[in-house]
């Protein structure tokens, strides 16, 4: 069998071969004017890419659905579980099978996908598997299509900063702020309380905010491989 050169190139250890970082986003799903609909995946693969370079840890791609809140109406999503059986459980036995990895960080960008913890242990002892759930960007991005987010998609090029101006057109474009999503803002109060700042203050880009919140969430990422190393 052919040896590997596990020590070789810019890794933090050698054991991060032995972990997998998997990109969970939302590819269909209204952001606004200037914002397109895979918003979510774009910023999830990037931060999974992003901590798979600077660590030597396998970069296993993204997964290709997304689940959500039943209240949340702004795309098309499948339920929690079969997210879990069709697409999670599937994509790391094939990881596991293929690239003999051991331990995995779920980088996740989509708040809708937060069901989907539920079925990780399940899966963790089906494969035998260690499986890290990181959710940094959407605990701090703010509020759907909004400011952190039009900022991101500045820096990553995906914004079209021309459509701005109509970008806040609630009537128009509801799931901004998820302003106009009066379902969503009945039941969850943190949705409620992001809509009212949205409706207050707007949106704008800001470079530095953007910049900020990416790397904030990278170096999350990489405390978790770091962690999963010395495990």
């Amino acid at each position: 069998m052919m040896e590997l050169r596990y020590s070789s190139g810019n890794v933090i250890s050698p054991e991060v071969h032995e972990i997998g970082i998997l990109a969970v986003g939302s590819h269909l799903e209204n952001h606004g004017a200037a914002l397109p609909i895979d918003t979510d995946s774009k910023i999830a693969a990037y931060l999974a890419l992003q901590a798979s370079l600077i660590s030597g840890a396998k970069f296993l791609g993204i997964l290709h659905a997304a689940t959500e809140y039943d209240y949340v109406k702004h795309g098309i999503h499948i339920d929690a579980q079969k997210l879990a059986e069709d697409q999670l459980l599937l994509v790391l036995e094939s990881a596991k099978k293929y690239l003999n990895i051991k331990k995995v960080v779920l980088v996740n960008g989509h708040g809708g996908n937060i069901p989907l913890i539920d079925h990780i242990e399940e899966i963790e002892k089906e494969l035998k598997l260690k499986i890290v759930f990181n959710n940094k960007i959407v605990e701090i991005e703010g509020p759907h299509a909004g400011t952190g987010e039009l900022s991101m998609g500045s820096i990553l090029k995906i914004a079209d900063e021309s459509k701005l101006p109509e970008h806040c057109d609630f009537k128009k474009y509801p799931e901004v702020g998820m302003v106009g999503l009066k379902e969503a803002r009945i039941v969850n109060e943190g949705i409620n309380d992001g809509a009212r700042a949205v409706e207050k203050e707007g949106v704008c880009i800001d470079v530095e905010l953007g910049k900020q919140l990416l790397d904030i969430a990278v170096e999350d990422i990489m405390g978790d491989i770091k962690k999963l190393v010395n495990d």
